[in-house]
């Protein structure tokens, strides 16, 4: 919802950074982004808070950078794209159960159990909807998106999952709240869809 708003400040933050990786191929930031995001994945199964959060931050700058990098410097391609996607899910797993790891309770695993499953029912929701879009040329190219497949528009986006991870890690004492908000709001986004899938598909 917000990512559309922030576009401009992350670009803002992001640019000057991009030409000092320029000569870095995307790929590799990519990875560099993934073991940075494991990294602060172990050190919340250990409850070290401060750098698991350093750990997730990097990973989500790095996030950012390698698109930045590929655009600007004329890199892009779907490999690069497909990798990216595939890491950010592997992080978007591996935190939330770091977390319930490090503290461990039967409420924290169910909770867990519920936003993860809201994960799956949203990425087959917009996954699915996107090669729809990209194959009746309505999809990100068409429509003058940054990404690689265009990514329908919901209630809960990148913005808000970093939001609401780092409320994870800096409030691990409120996780089954936050993660029963989180995975309510999420399949309110798979409803958004499908409303919006019946109207015009």
């Amino acid at each position: 919802m917000l990512d559309h708003y922030l576009r401009g400040a992350k670009d803002a933050f992001l640019n000057p950074l991009t030409r000092l990786f320029g000569s870095v191929h995307p790929t590799i930031i990519t990875l560099a982004s993934l073991v940075v995001g494991l990294a602060g994945a172990y050190f919340l199964t250990q409850q070290q808070y401060a750098w698991g959060l350093i750990g997730w931050g990097l990973n989500r700058v790095l996030d950012g950078l390698d698109g930045t990098v590929a655009r600007m410097f004329r890199k892009q391609s779907d490999l690069g794209g497909y990798l990216d996607i595939l890491v950010d899910f592997v992080i978007y797993a591996l935190i939330p159960v770091a977390l319930v790891v490090g503290r461990p309770s039967t409420a924290g695993y169910l909770s867990l159990t519920f936003l993860l499953v809201s994960f799956y029912i949203n990425s087959a929701s917009w996954m699915y909807l996107s090669a729809i879009l990209e194959k009746r040329a309505r999809g990100a190219a068409n429509q003058g998106e940054l990404t690689s497949v265009t990514m329908p528009r919901g209630l809960i986006g990148g913005a808000e999952t970093v939001i609401f991870y780092s409320l994870f890690i800096l409030l691990p004492q409120h996780l089954v709240t936050l993660f029963g908000l989180m995975g309510g709001l999420v399949l309110l986004t798979v409803g958004q869809r499908l409303v919006w899938a019946l109207n015009r598909l």
